[in-house]
């Protein structure tokens, strides 16, 4: 049974390995200053904390919404730098031998490649506030999945990595709302 785990473990991270490169060698000049540029914007979540902030300003739902997404945020990337990087210790793509275009170069990351930290932040904000702004889900999940993609694009993360992120982002925001639904009903003690 463990062989077959670790047999069918090595040939994800081949898939992973032939995604990541079969990208690197797709010619996207009109694309690399574009991605390279929302990738930086992503650090620290700055594109989801202005996105909140401007909510916050908006009293009632928007302002729920705001934090809401910060909440979860703030859940998704403990459990991806704290938790996921530490358990998984993937090394990060080489760019070099996978010859991603210089131009498309963003800093590369000292922390561990598995799970995507910018992916599962983004996808944990667009989750958490679509569950209360519902009309807000998909333009924010676009971003999200443009977010995650830019880190394969620039070189820093394999597909793979992204793919965890989402999903631990999606979780992330699920909890968030999950423990904000219930300690909205919670019943009155006399």
């Amino acid at each position: 049974m463990i062989t077959k785990v670790q047999s069918a473990v090595q040939e994800m991270d081949a898939v992973d390995r032939a995604l990541y490169a079969a990208i690197a060698t797709v010619p996207t000049p009109t694309l690399d200053a574009g991605l390279r540029r929302l990738s930086t914007a992503a650090n620290h979540s700055k594109i989801s904390f202005a996105l909140a902030g401007l909510l916050a300003l908006r009293p009632g739902a928007p302002r729920r919404a705001a934090l809401v997404g910060v909440a979860a945020i703030a859940t998704a990337s403990a459990a991806a730098n704290l938790a996921g990087k530490a358990l998984a210790r993937r090394p990060r793509p080489d760019r070099d031998a996978a010859n991603v275009p210089y131009a498309r170069h963003v800093r590369m990351p000292v922390s561990a490649s598995f799970p995507s930290g910018h992916t599962a932040s983004a996808f944990a904000f667009a989750t958490a506030v679509g569950t209360v702004l519902p009309w807000a889900s998909a333009p924010l999940g676009l971003l999200a999945a443009a977010v995650g993609y830019s880190r394969v694009h620039t070189g820093v993360h394999y597909p793979g990595d992204v793919a965890a992120g989402a999903v631990l982002g999606m979780a992330s925001a699920a909890a968030v709302a999950g423990i904000g639904r219930s300690a909205r009903i919670r019943p009155t003690v006399s």
